[in-house]
């Protein structure tokens, strides 16, 4: 027997009820307390796994369940799944800390109605909650820009011709087509309209008309339409044309162009020096050790200064690197010592002894951001009274996700960035982390990590690197 409710029977002003599906106790009563104060939102049940997740959405048939990803046992992908097809009328909203690409992608197809994230504004999680239930899309707009730029082919410029396998698309004017390029780009309304010198109200009516074209009736739909006919939007069909297709616009993104040698010229008689910067548990003084063993295969000399002086056991895992690739490190014996003074120590001596490079690791604890500034200035105007800081290199962990972007950002405000390091690329990123590190903090990813080996760090490779995504 179906004991499904049919939403038409209820009455109009009732609320929209809510399951949460978390593994922590705690998220759930955050989520809890936030959506209380919503009256026209009551949270009915809530799950610890995907398991649970169906379970109730079976027994209570909600009109909306915030899922999230990661949990034991089944996890939120799976049970997306299996509510939209069992309970079609409850609508899944994905809400994660991790903006990974395929977790975004991977929901969506499953059948999830949006993708957000959990550092997502209170009264923004209500309104998609609300959205969602109504029947419409919700995608957070990081999300969008990263999918429009990982999957997105660009429209064509002119002529019917090229889009006859849809007539839909070949349905839209020039500057239909223009706007909506300006729209895979991540561009707002107001931005398309400064960029082509047109009203903001007027961009809104071209896409206005561009979605009637198309059959949708929002932004986000349109979004999702684009990913569906990623391809088709140019007349390709032949999967191998459109894979070359998708490599050159993936190509374009992650910009072969950029200059991703490492500075490491100096003057006569001076090091050239390399600080490495990043928060703890990055592989910040792993990737000193990796990249000093870089610097010894192409003949160089490297020594290595233990500038973290804050956390207790960097000194001697900086050591432990330098005597496994044969590497001598500057360090202070006493603990909680000037930085500075350990990174000063550390460039005269490879000046005095004639080293080619010094690679300079420092703290990575961000207590606050006046602080991280006034300490790495000053490691990095001590150590230019011996010679200048040719590379300030910024290690991210690829699997971070938006959170480590925003450290990121702190750490470019604090001092000059010349290059990202990624590590842990080789685990589930999928690489859509190198566009937007690139993007938002304008610098180049210069070196990847590939493994825990000493060897495991390589040049990034932008052909490569999308070879490897495209499989």
């Amino acid at each position: 027997m179906n004991s499904s409710i049919d939403s038409t029977d209820q009455p109009e002003d009732a609320p929209v009820t809510v399951v949460l599906a978390d593994d922590q106790a705690l998220m759930r009563m955050g989520f809890r307390m936030i959506l209380k104060a919503e009256d026209d939102i009551e949270v009915v049940g809530e799950a610890s796994d995907g398991t649970s997740a169906l379970a109730q959405a079976r027994a209570l048939r909600p009109d909306v369940i915030l899922m999230d990803v990661r949990m034991p046992g089944m996890n939120g992908i799976e049970a997306t799944e299996l509510i939209a097809r069992e309970c079609p009328s409850t609508r899944v909203l994905i809400l994660t800390t991790f903006d990974l690409d395929e977790y975004a992608f991977a929901g969506l197809r499953a059948g999830a109605s949006g993708f957000l994230l959990k550092d997502t504004r209170p009264a923004e999680l209500a309104e998609a909650i609300r959205t969602v239930a109504g029947g419409e899309a919700v995608v957070s707009p990081r999300i969008t820009r990263r999918m429009l730029e990982m999957f997105a082919s660009h429209l064509p410029e002119g002529g019917a011709g090229q889009a006859q396998e849809d007539p839909r698309i070949a349905s839209l004017t020039p500057r239909e087509r223009e706007i909506l390029r300006a729209v895979s780009r991540g561009m707002s309304n107001s931005q398309i309209g400064t960029e082509l010198f047109i009203a903001e109200a007027t961009v809104k009516t071209y896409l206005l008309r561009a979605f009637h074209k198309l059959g949708v009736d929002s932004r986000t739909a349109a979004v999702t339409e684009a990913l569906r006919r990623e391809l088709s939007i140019d007349g390709v069909s032949d999967p191998e044309r459109a894979r070359q297709v998708l490599r050159a616009e993936l190509l374009k993104l992650v910009d072969p162009g950029l200059d991703r040698s490492l500075n490491l010229s100096a003057a006569e008689g001076d090091p050239a020096v390399v600080m490495v910067v990043g928060v703890n548990g990055t592989g910040k003084t792993t990737t000193c050790g990796k990249l000093a063993r870089v610097l010894l295969a192409e003949d160089r000399t490297v020594l290595m200064g233990a500038a973290d002086t804050f956390r207790a056991a960097a000194a001697e895992q900086l050591t432990t690197w330098g005597e496994r690739v044969g590497v001598e490190v500057v360090r202070s014996e006493r603990e909680g010592a000037d930085p500075a003074s350990v990174a000063f120590d550390a460039a005269r001596q490879a000046a005095r002894t004639g080293v080619d490079v010094v690679v300079v690791d420092t703290a990575g604890r961000l207590q606050n951001k006046a602080g991280l500034m006034d300490e790495l200035g000053k490691i990095k105007r001590v150590m230019e009274k011996i010679a200048p800081v040719g590379e300030i290199l910024l290690v991210l962990d690829a699997t971070t996700g938006q959170n480590g972007m925003r450290q990121a950002q702190v750490f470019s405000e604090a001092v000059c960035i010349t290059g990202i390091v990624l590590t842990k690329l080789d685990g589930t990123a999928k690489g859509g982390i190198v566009v937007t590190v690139q993007r938002e903090l304008g610098v180049p990813v210069k070196l990847v990590g590939l493994g825990e080996g000493a060897d495991d760090l390589a040049p990034f490779d932008p052909e490569g690197f999308v070879d490897a995504l495209l499989g």
